[in-house]
């Protein structure tokens, strides 16, 4: 646990704050003025309880039972059974780092003062995260509207201490044993409390930020393996010329090119000739590809923003005038359509780079470089098996576009007859990254491979990518298995280590 303290409450959450609170598990603290603005709502939806209102999860039963009365006592009785029966999850527990974001984003919409819930609340989950006692959540559950129900009941439940918790050395135990060891009494939940706690988009949310980071290391890091490959089979520069690009005013395509501009720059390779006027489209319309999915980047970080600091609750109390107003914020498919949208950009990724891979291992293709890389051809394979991995990875990226928006199933009697499946495609991107790290470090290796085999010095960029695949990688000589070697780049494309080759100030000689 840093001593690093984000407050929450006192303005807008981006996504590397939220990785900040969970990955590196920075401490929270609540906003003084946010807290009086939540006191003084909770006044407001009390007074409104006293003067008789029906209020939906209130006065009534939820879903489907929304027109069963509950008695005031029954409310507060209700708390508990709320949680019990929305925690319905199942499968493999979500990472602590998505919990650890889904509750942080879950107080900072709280905060806002519109829910209804006391400060005390807050505080308790506050102190919890603190103390790094990370909720289990089953990962599946989730419709994405009312919100993510089951997940949140999982993760809120420890407050009246039930469910179960993971210690800061990942030791899960009954969340009532946990809690006493560290001092900690369970809460009683007033009415609604609880069903502010679990209905809204946070983990949708909170999946949504943590790609966001982890999808520009992959757009970057894209940009710089494909420069690379392009050094590798002596492409054409015209492609990225900044006047060809000012033609089509997008940004994402500009940027590319850009990057790749600053990645060859210095190079004795680009637009040596290679026997052709102009290259294949897997080389030439690198900005064009590798753009869009920019552009579909930032349609993604837009909307996951939003939500990352959006009242995604129901029902919304307002304090002047007094209404309690049931509504539809909790539905996630803003997020859905995102996610869906960044799935499809992804596996597009792939797409061009398994044909840069090809191009550079194929010898009716790759020019005078030997077949399959191999300095010995024939007695050797080389890489050709490496991008059998890279063909099977796009396979499963294509599968994993598949759009899960429009895959409506009605449920509580039709009475919540859309839902957004928003979980299910934040999970399916989750994979997606996963499947597109190794995919581009299969592309790094065979260009890396290429550069050895043949001759001219790198350009600034290039040559330190070289130079970092080459820290992690040795030139192949002879056979050896090249999952190692697919995995050792895996790893610097996902932690960014590619990434910031587009900004470093030095280049290496190679070739």
């Amino acid at each position: 646990m840093l001593d690093e303290t984000v407050v929450l409450g006192a303005g807008r959450l981006d996504a590397q704050t939220v990785r900040r609170i969970a990955a590196d598990r920075v401490r929270i603290s609540l906003d003084p003025a946010a807290l009086e603005r939540v006191a003084s709502n909770r006044a407001a939806l009390e007074a409104a309880m006293e003067r008789g209102d029906a209020i939906y999860g209130v006065t009534t039963g939820l879903g489907a039972l929304e027109r069963e009365p509950v008695s005031l006592p029954e409310a507060f009785a209700a708390q508990r059974a709320v949680l019990r029966s929305h925690a319905a999850g199942v499968g493999a527990p979500l990472s602590r780092e998505v919990v650890r974001a889904a509750i942080s984003i879950r107080v900072q919409g709280l905060l806002r003062g519109y829910s209804g819930i006391r400060p005390l609340v807050l505080e308790r989950i506050a102190d919890l995260l603190n103390a790094d006692l990370v909720p289990v959540v089953p990962r599946t559950g989730s419709l994405g509207a009312s919100g993510d129900l089951a997940p949140s009941a999982h993760a809120f439940l420890p407050l009246i201490g039930e469910g179960e918790l993971e210690d800061p050395d990942g030791r899960r135990a009954p969340a009532a044993d946990l809690l006493r060891s560290h001092g900690f009494e369970p809460l009683a939940l007033a009415p609604k409390e609880a069903l502010a706690l679990i209905n809204g988009t946070h983990f949708m949310a909170a999946v949504g930020a943590l790609v966001s980071i982890q999808a520009r290391n992959l757009l970057d890091a894209a940009d710089a393996i494909a420069a690379l490959s392009l050094e590798a089979l002596y492409g054409q520069p015209a492609a990225f010329e900044t006047r060809v690009h000012a033609l089509r005013e997008l940004e994402g395509q500009a940027a590319t090119a850009e990057n790749v501009r600053a990645m060859v720059a210095g190079s004795e390779r680009i637009g040596a000739s290679n026997g052709s006027v102009q290259d294949a489209y897997s080389l030439r319309c690198i900005p064009q590809v590798h753009g869009a999915a920019r552009e579909a980047m930032a349609f993604f970080s837009r909307l996951v923003e939003v939500d990352l600091n959006a009242v995604t609750d129901n029902p919304l109390v307002f304090d002047d005038p007094l209404a309690v107003v049931s509504a539809g914020n909790f539905h996630g498919q803003s997020l859905a359509l995102a996610f869906d949208t960044l799935r499809l950009a992804l596996a597009d990724l792939g797409s061009i780079s398994e044909r840069r891979s090809f191009r550079l291992v194929s010898p009716s293709l790759n020019g005078d470089l030997p077949a399959f890389l191999s300095r010995n051809a024939g007695a050797g394979s080389g890489y050709m098996v490496a991008h059998y991995t890279a063909a099977a990875l796009l396979a499963d990226l294509r599968a994993l576009a598949s759009s899960v928006s429009v895959d409506n199933v009605p449920t509580s009697d039709n009475q919540e007859d859309h839902v957004s499946m928003g979980m299910t495609a934040a999970l399916l991107a989750i994979a997606s990254c996963d499947a597109l790290a190794p995919l581009l470090a299969v592309e790094a290796v065979c260009a890396a491979q290429a550069v050895d085999l043949s001759e001219g010095r790198l350009g600034d960029g290039s040559g330190r990518l070289f130079a970092l695949i080459r820290e992690h990688v040795p030139t192949l000589v002879e056979d050896r298995p090249p999952a190692d070697d697919i995995t050792a780049v895996a790893e610097l494309v996902t932690g960014g280590g590619v990434a910031t080759v587009l900004a470093s100030p030095t280049w290496v000689t190679a070739g």
